[in-house]
């Protein structure tokens, strides 16, 4: 939707005598997600009946890259100290105030039609329950983010999932259930983005099995990062995985992960497929065409867990649609159709929602939920004894989204 015409939007049609009002709203949602690449923002409008599923329409969306000094302070994380904690918990959210501001411009829509913020935040560690640990943490200081921008703000919302027993992710299969079901037919919808996650709904509109599949493109980044020196932080469209070759008995041993076998649900992140997990196959990667291989095997490590996931843990998919940074690796995405024969695999594009702004279009829904009350979390995907209305709200300054 062109800016002007959503703006416009934002007024709603006065309802017809007896009828029930629609419930209209303007959300911006936040995200800086595992690869530390920077904060996706999008400005979503939300347009809802009683009863109904809501309709969602985003006008703006853009992303607001970090530099590369701050990039390898959050990706130090979590083995930094409490005090540098602190500060990134401040310096994220100044960031996460900015991309509020820029998204607002882009999309020509004023602060104060706007009910809220809803912040992801970026997460500094997260521990699973099953793994001893019980608890996370995201960073993205809400109350600075409040005062920058005068609007109130939705954040943290996985702890209460937590207390409740879940692992506090994944969250977007609330949004992923409302959204990209098709009655009748498996869609499993495959984030890749630093660690990938799938939500499996249908055939019947109550069925619904998530979880993080594994490595997204954490460690494809990492790879490419140490086989350029640095100057690539991606491997663009695919490419250095296209000119390598697979290891096979890397590949064998890569996909022995316990966590590969563990059963839904279940979360993971850096702690297990971050910088240490990689160090020994980077140490073994020498030369150039060593470094394009192990591009490459990880590449096909990503595809293959997620195919694994499916086989393992799910009905046959009849869709598979892919978002995150994965949706533009075009080797990963051949190989995933390898994987999955059978299988229709394409980029949630196929369905009008920009893979790379997702995740932000999700947490703007969560926001929207929460702010009227409502369950937000689906325990089949976190494992909480309850569904929870997820987050916590930060007031706006006065005139500004309070």
């Amino acid at each position: 939707m062109p800016a002007r015409r959503a703006a416009s939007a934002a007024r709603a049609t006065p309802p017809r005598r007896g009828a029930r009002a629609a419930d209209v709203a303007w959300f911006v949602g936040l995200m800086s997600g595992t690869s530390a690449d920077g904060v996706d923002a999008a400005l979503v409008r939300v347009h809802a009946r009683p009863g109904g599923r809501p309709r969602v329409t985003t006008a703006a969306a853009l992303t607001v890259p970090y530099d590369a000094a701050f990039r390898a302070r959050l990706l130090a994380l979590p083995d930094v100290p409490a005090r540098e904690v602190a500060r990134l918990h401040v310096e994220v959210g100044e960031r996460l105030a900015a991309a509020v501001k820029a998204v607002l411009r882009r999309g020509r829509v004023p602060a104060r039609a706007v009910e809220a913020v809803a912040s992801h935040g970026h997460t500094a560690v997260h521990l699973p329950r099953r793994g001893g640990g019980g608890a996370t943490l995201q960073i993205g200081d809400p109350a600075l983010i409040a005062e920058r921008t005068g609007l109130a703000v939705v954040a943290d919302f996985r702890p209460r999932d937590v207390a409740a027993g879940g692992e506090g992710a994944p969250l977007v299969p609330w949004v992923d259930r409302l959204l990209l079901a098709e009655p009748g037919r498996v869609v499993a919808c495959q984030n890749v983005g630093g660690i990938a996650n799938v939500t499996a709904v249908g055939p019947r509109v109550g069925d619904l099995v998530a979880f993080d599949t594994g490595p997204g493109m954490m460690l494809v980044d990492l790879a490419v990062a140490a086989a350029t020196g640095g100057r690539a932080r991606f491997d663009r469209g695919g490419a250095m995985a296209a000119a390598g070759a697979v290891d096979a008995g890397a590949l064998a041993a890569l996909l022995a992960h316990p966590y590969l076998r563990r059963r839904p649900p279940k979360s993971t992140g850096r702690e297990a497929f971050g910088a240490p997990f990689l160090a020994p196959w980077l140490a073994r990667a020498r030369s150039a065409r060593a470094k394009r291989d192990l591009v490459a095997t990880l590449t096909a490590f990503t595809a293959a867990s997620i195919a694994d996931a499916y086989r393992r843990f799910l009905p046959p998919v009849h869709r598979c649609l892919v978002s995150g940074g994965g949706a533009h690796n075009l080797a990963l995405l051949a190989r995933l159709r390898e994987e999955l024969p059978g299988t229709e695999v394409a980029t949630t594009a196929a369905v009008g929602i920009d893979p790379d702004f997702k995740e932000a279009v999700a947490f703007a829904l969560l926001g929207w939920a929460h702010r009227r009350g409502r369950p937000n979390t689906v325990p089949a995907a976190t494992g909480a004894r309850r569904e929870v209305v997820g987050g916590a709200t930060w007031p706006g300054r006065a005139g500004g989204g309070a």
